[in-house]
């Protein structure tokens, strides 16, 4: 496990208490809103900490993982062990140049693609509704409604751990579906710059909200969920797929398939992670008996190894 005993001494010398936390529960800062403790949690105000608690991690030999708005996270209830560098609002500027929009990997998408609205800067819209940070939106390529982050991105600044600070453009980004250069070799992306195109306010707004009641309307917004739980087979709909299977509605204890939207599992109150996880297999184990697909969950798991 590496020299936590040092970890937190390092840590402890750079970093005040309202950036780091001992034995933090990730249930607090996951949307699905279940995980247990992280033995070291950090969220540094700039990229020198964030440099610092991954350098003293490596130098220590404790494992170190990173988070962002947990959206996406599904965490054992034994929690994580070692550290948890989180990007958060900490880092979360937005700033407009022109027709460029630049922020930290900290922004949400909805706080960026407000920004980008009230400034007639059009091309972010499909992103206002999807949870988390852009930051992620940048390691998955997130996308929606015909929309995908490569398609407006330009370049993202990233900490290369153990190497620093560089500058990725789009092409090296070698973005696909739910992929990314980055994601590949552990790259921390720490600010992100978009390409957006003048348009008028008004329309823009007409079309996050038109985005927004379609969202509503078809996506269990109100329950406690990591969004699409699977990813998008090649050919099919997740969604439809596990309606087919007649799995619609199928619950472990207080975990559940959405009936409101089959390509989510939610938690309906007080779910542990191991009923998400036996729900997420129950449907895929359905799926691949009757359609011989088998699902990839979307949503990263920690802990459970």
């Amino acid at each position: 496990m590496g020299d936590e005993r040092k970890l937190g001494e390092l840590l402890e010398a750079w970093f005040g208490p309202e950036e780091l936390r001992r034995d933090e529960p990730m249930s607090r800062h996951t949307t699905f809103e279940v995980g247990g403790p992280a033995d070291f949690f950090v969220t540094p105000s700039d990229a020198k900490g964030v440099a610092h608690a991954v350098e003293a991690a490596i130098s220590t030999g404790v494992p170190w993982r990173v988070m962002g708005q947990g959206s996406n996270l599904l965490v054992a209830d034994a929690g994580v062990r070692g550290l948890v560098l989180c990007i958060g609002e900490r880092l979360s500027h937005i700033e407009v140049d022109g027709t460029r929009i630049r922020a930290g990997a900290g922004a949400t998408n909805e706080a960026v693609a407000e920004v980008a609205c009230d400034a007639g800067l059009a091309g972010y819209e499909f992103a206002s509704g999807i949870p988390g940070s852009i930051g992620g939106a940048a390691i998955m390529n997130a996308g929606a409604y015909d929309g995908e982050f490569k398609d407006v991105a330009t370049s993202v600044r990233c900490l290369v751990p153990g190497q620093g600070v560089r500058e990725v453009s789009a092409e090296e980004a070698a973005w696909g579906y739910r992929h990314s250069m980055m994601s590949d070799l552990g790259y921390i992306v720490l600010e992100v710059t978009l390409e957006l195109q003048e348009d008028d306010p008004a329309a823009i707004r007409a079309r996050i909200d038109d985005l927004t009641a379609r969202r509503e309307s078809k996506q269990p917004l109100e329950m406690a969920s990591a969004g699409s739980t699977f990813k998008r087979p090649v050919g099919h709909y997740a969604g439809k797929l596990i309606e087919e299977a007649g799995m619609r509605g199928h619950a472990v204890g207080r975990a559940q398939v959405s009936e409101k939207h089959c390509g989510f599992v939610i938690n309906t109150g007080g779910a542990t992670s191991v009923e998400v996880l036996q729900v997420i297999h129950d449907v895929q184990e359905a799926v691949h008996e009757r359609s011989g697909v088998m699902l990839e969950p979307e949503v990263r798991m920690w802990g459970f190894d």
